[in-house]
């Protein structure tokens, strides 16, 4: 049975704003799905987890889940649906309205006001993030997941948008942005609603792979030993 004593990830309140989404100029590692780059604009206030959903957050919602495992860990091996139904139950418990974010959002938190590669500018170091290899495929990092909030946060407050592990967000899978909305939400229409969007890298790739503007996909039923999940929520407008 499950509790109804869910205790709610901590999130981060940001206040919205416009950003340039997708390719960043002169990066030499952008693909075809990050094009064309556009320009969005969130013009709500919304909430984003301060980090990754853990071990041990997930395990309120499926006690058996990864026994043995640190719950300071980022929850991994869970599928869309799952990190999708442990959004809904947690909406439920609080009565908050809590979701997966869009791609828009996920990517303005990560960029939090920066125009490189990165958060950090234009390079990421072993420092900076949970990665295990550098661009030349030499072993630098730990190889195995860290504790959440393990690394500096971003300037917006919020940790591991990069590395430790992907991320599952609301959007379906599109293998470019034409058409991508310009609003921030969630881009459900066409593409491959089979697949979903995963973005931020994880432990076992290299930094090109954790730049803020990558963007891959994956069957919605997969589940993966470096794909993980935080939540969102945009508070009700107010009368």
């Amino acid at each position: 049975m499950i509790p109804e004593t869910l205790e709610a990830p901590v999130v981060v309140r940001l206040a919205g704003g416009e950003f340039e989404m997708g390719e960043t100029a002169d990066d030499k590692f952008a693909t075809d799905t990050e094009r064309p780059a556009h320009r969005v604009r969130i013009a709500r206030a919304f909430s984003l987890g301060a980090r990754p959903v853990t071990v041990g957050e997930y395990r309120a919602f499926v006690p058996r889940h990864a026994p043995g495992e640190d719950p300071r860990w980022p929850v991994v091996n869970v599928s869309w649906d799952e990190a999708d139904a442990y959004c809904a139950r947690l909406a439920s418990v609080t009565g908050e309205p809590f979701r997966l974010p869009s791609e828009a959002e996920w990517e303005f938190a990560c960029r939090a006001g920066g125009h490189g590669p990165f958060s950090t500018g234009g390079q990421i170091g072993t420092g900076e993030a949970n990665f295990m290899y550098s661009e030349e495929g030499e072993r630098i990092g730990p190889g195995a997941r860290s504790p959440v909030a393990s690394y500096p946060p971003n300037a917006f407050g919020l940790h591991d948008l990069h590395g430790n592990v992907c991320e599952w967000v609301a959007d379906a899978w599109h293998s470019g942005y034409e058409g991508a909305p310009a609003d921030g939400s969630a881009w459900l229409d066409g593409g491959d609603p089979r697949r979903r969007v995963i973005r931020g890298g994880a432990w076992d790739y290299l930094p090109r792979l954790l730049r803020s503007a990558w963007r891959d996909s994956l069957p919605r039923c997969h589940r993966r030993d470096n794909v993980g999940f935080r939540v969102a929520l945009t508070p009700p407008a107010r009368s």
